[in-house]
């Protein structure tokens, strides 16, 4: 099982150059940045959407933006994988972001991975003039052009929310056809039924989504479509960190890597954490 790191790399904690060297200089496989352009004040919607959660830590509201960070760790290293964990798809233009995800995959030289999701965040998705209830078929549409993009000298889509005319786009991703597409989330019917679509992974909360229940679905939901199970490997997500039983137990199921978090802070504090989370990889 491949060890990946994850933060919310802010204005106010280690930055992302510096962490992506001692990242790689550890042997690591990936480095995730997740994303919110901004939190409302009002915070009318609690952390993950979740009754009685606890106050949203303010790295949410200080992270820089995914894409600059990971172009800025793309040119300092050579081996480890890029990811976002998670974009969020629903708020974001399509046509831009199919041009970020293929220059920051050649930038790279294919190490880019997209973790995508459907968003949580009422307020901060209406800022944006997306309907929260409209939000996983706005994303489903907008992978999916964004799919016509990457692989189509001449791309058009039509869909229920987006027209899009026959356009040219460059540059086309170095991976083929595209990067990975990863869900994150919890897995019911229709987030299964989008995975087998168009996803190449499941990208799950270690300690919050029931992970047999939502392999299973996502197994049917293959089925369905005539799609191999095998073609949707599993990544864990660790917000509140695990150990190696933990580890022992996702890879039993499957899993082929388990990300790991990293606090907002400084280097003085993540470098420790690293040098910790190093023992993981070497068994």
């Amino acid at each position: 099982m491949k060890i990946g790191i994850m933060i919310f790399p802010t204005d106010k904690s280690i930055q992302p150059i510096q962490l992506a060297k001692e990242v790689e200089a550890r042997g690591f496989d990936s480095l995730w940045f997740p994303e919110h352009s901004h939190i409302p004040v009002s915070r009318e919607t609690p952390w993950g959407g979740r009754k009685g959660a606890p106050p949203l830590p303010e790295m949410y509201w200080r992270a820089h933006d995914q894409f600059v960070g990971l172009a800025a760790c793309a040119a300092v290293t050579e081996t480890i994988r890029l990811g976002t964990g998670i974009t969020l798809v629903a708020q974001r233009d399509p046509i831009w972001l199919a041009k970020e995800v293929a220059s920051l995959d050649m930038i790279s030289n294919g190490r880019f991975e997209l973790g995508v999701g459907y968003g949580w965040c009422v307020e901060e998705m209406r800022n944006h003039g997306v309907v929260f209830n409209q939000r996983r078929e706005l994303l489903r549409e907008k992978v999916l052009l964004m799919k016509e993009l990457w692989t189509q000298d001449e791309a058009s889509y039509r869909g229920e929310h987006i027209e899009f005319e026959k356009s040219w786009a460059w540059p086309k991703p170095t991976q083929r056809p595209h990067p990975p597409i990863l869900m994150g989330g919890a897995v019911g019917p229709k987030t299964a039924a989008h995975i087998a679509e168009f996803c190449d992974g499941w990208l799950p909360l270690g300690d919050a989504h029931s992970i047999d229940s939502g392999l299973t679905k996502i197994r049917d939901a293959c089925v369905k479509i005539d799609r191999d199970p095998a073609s949707i490997p599993l990544s864990m997500f660790y917000p509140r960190g695990a150990n190696a039983e933990d580890l022992k137990v996702h890879s039993d199921l499957g899993a082929v890597r388990g990300i790991l978090p990293l606090p907002s802070e400084g280097a003085d504090v993540v470098l420790p954490l690293l040098d910790k989370y190093t023992a993981l990889i070497l068994g």
